[in-house]
């Protein structure tokens, strides 16, 4: 073990597809205990750190730490301390919400009579409990996705990682995850690393956030800490400006030439019907 100050901690880690660079020299030190949200676009890279810090994937190059572990020579000891909700997680359909999340808890070697109360504890949180003896394959989307989340939390991990948290809930269950995340790092110790792309979320859930944008991180602080360095009112004008993003007067020209270029087409066809 190493770097046992840091929850997570990672120099110049780098993944590569091929030819193309899917996350270059990424450096985190998010001490223990603290909520982090990790922002992009689509294909930014967030999945692909997500994954790398999980050991799901090796890294390229670089170096990563997660609870102390390396990732790369004890990948085990990171997945037995931690819990991952990827963003399309996978389930069992044939087995109920109750059998399935039994099985993931003997997957993780807990007793058998802590599986029992963990999994009454996560189902009834979730308002799931008069549902824990049907099969998943009945569940509706945002039920799954509340399983999934029982499922990250079910061996009480030290690293709890959510790629798209929210993702198919509704208002109300959304707040439950959110106010869950909040409890879990304020009063279980918990570090949350979140991936997501809803800047709503992070500035209301994150301690200190970073903004990645084709593999490369562009910057990282709190949420104020950002948008004051961006001298913008909110976390939406800093990311926003941040990307380069000054597309809407672009969109509405490019509507404006499109309408005008409609409306000198219509006029053509009425001159010549004349």
């Amino acid at each position: 073990m190493t770097t046992i100050e840091y929850a997570i901690k990672t120099t110049n880690l780098t993944k590569t597809f091929g030819k193309k660079v899917a996350v270059s020299k990424l450096n985190l030190s998010i001490p223990y205990g603290k909520t982090y949200g990790l922002l992009g676009p689509n294909g930014a890279g967030k999945t692909t750190t997500v994954r790398m810090l999980n050991a799901i994937i090796s890294s390229s190059s670089g170096e990563a730490y997660v609870n102390g572990y390396d990732v790369r020579s004890n990948n085990k000891n990171v997945k037995m301390t931690c819990g991952f909700l990827p963003e399309s997680p996978g389930l069992y359909s044939k087995l109920t919400a109750k059998e399935f999340l039994e099985f993931i808890g003997e997957l993780y070697y807990i007793p058998k009579n802590v599986i029992k109360s963990r999994v009454e504890d996560l189902l009834k949180v979730f308002d799931l409990d008069e549902r824990e003896n049907d099969l998943l394959e009945g569940y509706s989307r945002g039920m799954k996705q509340k399983i999934c989340l029982c499922a990250a939390l079910i061996q009480d991990p030290k690293i709890i990682f959510l790629d798209e948290p929210t993702s198919n809930l509704d208002p109300a269950s959304a707040k439950i995850v959110k106010d869950m995340i909040k409890e879990l790092a304020k009063k279980a110790d918990k570090t949350i690393f979140i991936c997501t792309h809803m800047l709503d979320t992070a500035e209301e859930l994150c301690d200190a956030i970073g903004i990645i944008d084709k593999g490369e991180l562009r910057v990282q602080g709190t949420p104020q800490e950002i948008i004051k360095s961006t001298e913008t009112e909110d976390l939406e004008q800093a990311y926003l400006k941040l990307m380069g993003v000054t597309k809407m007067d672009d969109l509405l020209s490019w509507r404006n030439e499109t309408s005008n270029g409609t409306k000198a087409i219509k006029n053509k066809k009425k001159k010549h019907k004349k």
